[in-house]
């Protein structure tokens, strides 16, 4: 142990958007129980580069008995988090992003500006077993829920984005159930209420994961084809 400077994080003013997370070269934060945490003291060097990423200004360097800095705890910290069990064979680009709710991620968040964003319904990564691959790939994703989620948030919303973070266009995906088809209208007012044309389209997944063909939403200039997966057992739907 020795005395030196640490990230502390007043969790009364964290909001847990996870802004922090990717600022942090050593992987030393994370987002737990809605609150951005250090995952321990060898893995912060005390240089503070995440305090600028804070919207609220929760995260502060203070000085306190801690371990010391190990940038070789680090290097197989970083190196056990690029090989996650979970998604097995995905690439960097492919994993990392948090938060996802579109509630919690913030308009300004970097790896949403200048991106085409994927905005899916909950179910969809559920129930779609080709969804990184077939849809998310390297795009940002926002996560709602036409039914369960506040309509007007949701606009308010996805209309911040689109000016703060004026996005190349829109993929909805969404079930092929009547209740999660709103998802698009909602998208296409929050479009209209942030009077900047962004282009729309909506993908449409069956009940049994597979993925549909791409539609231009009603109202929007076209953007580019979706690259279909090759193979597999997935095929057209009209949804």
């Amino acid at each position: 142990m020795t005395r030196r400077l640490v990230v502390r994080i007043n969790e009364d003013l964290c909001d847990g958007c996870g802004l922090c997370v990717p600022a942090c070269a050593e992987g030393a934060l994370r987002v737990e129980g809605g609150k951005a945490r250090l995952v321990g003291d060898s893995f912060c060097d005390g240089l503070g580069a995440c305090l600028g990423e804070c919207p609220r200004g929760a995260i502060t360097v203070e000085e306190r008995e801690a371990e010391s800095f190990d940038p070789v705890a680090v290097e197989k910290h970083l190196a056990a988090a690029r090989a996650c069990p979970v998604c097995p064979g995905l690439g960097e680009r492919e994993r990392g992003q948090w938060p996802v709710q579109l509630r919690l991620v913030a308009p300004r968040a970097p790896f949403l500006a200048g991106k085409e964003i994927l905005v899916v319904a909950d179910c969809v990564p559920v129930v779609c077993s080709d969804f990184q691959r077939g849809l998310r790939r390297d795009r940002p994703v926002l996560v709602g829920c036409p039914k369960l989620d506040d309509p007007r948030d949701m606009v308010g919303r996805l209309a911040l984005v689109i000016r703060e973070a004026l996005p190349q266009g829109f993929v909805i995906a969404h079930m092929e159930v009547p209740c999660c088809h709103g998802l698009a209208r909602l998208v296409a007012e929050a479009v209209r209420e942030s009077a900047r044309p962004v282009p729309v389209r909506v993908v449409t997944v069956g009940t049994g994961g597979e993925i549909g063909p791409e539609k231009a939403c009603p109202g929007s200039s076209p953007g580019p084809a979706i690259p279909r997966p090759q193979g597999g057992e997935h095929h057209d739907r009209q949804g």
